[in-house]
């Protein structure tokens, strides 16, 4: 090993270690082999995007001991790709190992109760929520925080484990639907636009970050995330950078960290969730900045110098889901037109190495970039066309 005696920093010819082997498991290694890294995955699906493309690949359950025990002995350091990793393996892993992001911030990420009571002590503004983890404290619910959503405590993601109340009785069988189990009511405000901030810190408290990004979901799946300079007010670009980088020093957090956060008409600014990990909403870091998200995973886990990332070109990202396969209306998949979406100028098509596309998959995603906003998003619209994309409206990202 080519370690200082604190195993800090980790050099290139070293391995470096992902719990997940989804697509984010896959650009993590792909960053950190262009890096003159080896890689190691563990996950349990034997074709994953990221197993697939590592130099080893560890083909079993997350809490599986032996596994986790033949990880260790791989790697030099341990990430993880998404954050319903059960975090006691984190802290097994971390007895051997440097391990980023820890069991720690793990934990509240998956727990939007901890969650929100980790913003409320960062002091950043959360919207009115209860916690109900009894009968009791349904019936106390606030007349106030109605209508509202319902979301449960756990393993909720991509708008699942979401249900919108208008009413109390509503809310009782919300609640009972979702099993009784931990939930939070949030009260439901009147949003002008989404938007993300993606930070990197490292061991040594070194914190740099992204610009904001602009997003749009469409069914609680991100479809389009857009970064310019122009994309937001500066005020609330601010704003959600002083948040993202306090929430992230709140945690003493290692690693990459994306928080979303939901813009109000009255030009405020509340925290939806955070992300312990690179983000869909980040993927034009790739193209358009000079160092990209995953680049800077790389570095926080192996404890290099954080550059900041300069943004050298606007960008539009366009989400490629499962559905694209499937717009002749036919139950047999049917490669979309890449020919004619590569035929126009800014374009850079990802596709993640699924290999079966399914309704409502993340199977890829397509970043356009340019020399000004005006080409971007024309070329944009022109490829969301050509998939069967719904039209990218101005008025989306006015």
């Amino acid at each position: 090993m080519n370690h200082s005696g604190n195993g800090l920093p980790i050099l290139p010819g070293a391995t470096l270690g992902v719990l997940g082997g989804g697509q984010l498991g896959r650009m993590f290694a792909h960053a950190a082999q262009r890096m003159g890294y080896f890689t190691a995955v563990l996950d349990p699906d034997a074709d994953s995007p990221a197993g697939r493309v590592s130099h080893h690949h560890i083909h079993t359950d997350y809490a599986d001991v032996d596994g986790l025990a033949r990880l260790a002995g791989l790697a030099d350091a341990v990430t993880t790709e998404f954050e319903n990793v059960p975090a006691p393996s984190l802290e097994k892993l971390s007895v051997a190992r440097p391990v980023a992001p820890d069991a720690g911030a793990i934990a509240i990420a998956q727990d939007r109760i901890a969650e929100k009571a980790h913003f409320t002590r960062c002091g950043v503004a959360c919207a009115p929520y209860a916690v109900i983890e009894t009968a009791a404290q349904l019936a106390a619910v606030e007349d106030a925080l109605l209508p509202g959503i319902l979301k449960t405590a756990r393993l909720g993601y991509d708008g699942k484990g979401q249900q919108r109340v208008s009413t109390r009785a509503e809310l009782v069988d919300a609640w009972q639907a979702a099993g009784c189990v931990p939930c939070v009511l949030e009260k439901l405000l009147p949003l002008e636009f989404e938007c993300s901030v993606i930070v990197a810190r490292g061991r040594d408290g070194q914190l740099v970050h992204f610009p904001p990004q602009r997003n749009l979901h469409r069914d609680g799946i991100l479809a389009v995330t857009e970064v310019h300079a122009q994309n937001m007010p500066k005020t609330v670009a601010q704003a959600a950078i002083n948040s993202a980088r306090s929430i992230a020093t709140g945690l003493d957090y290692v690693g990459v960290l994306c928080v979303e956060f939901f813009a109000l008409a009255d030009g405020s600014l509340v925290v939806n969730e955070m992300a312990p990990r690179p983000h869909n909403s980040g993927h034009y870091t790739m193209e358009a900045c000079d160092v990209s998200q995953f680049e800077l995973q790389v570095r926080t886990l192996a404890g290099l110098p954080l550059a900041a990332p300069r943004q050298h070109s606007p960008a539009v990202m366009l989400n490629l889901l499962g559905d694209l396969w499937f717009t002749a209306g036919g139950d047999k998949p049917v490669a979309p037109r890449w020919s004619d979406v590569l035929a126009l100028p800014g374009v850079h098509l990802h596709l993640y190495g699924k290999i079966e596309p399914r309704r409502g998959r993340k199977m890829g995603h397509l970043t356009l970039t340019g020399a000004t906003l005006e080409n971007v998003r024309a070329a944009a619209s022109q490829a969301a066309t050509m998939l069967g994309l719904p039209a990218l409206s101005a008025a989306d990202f006015a």
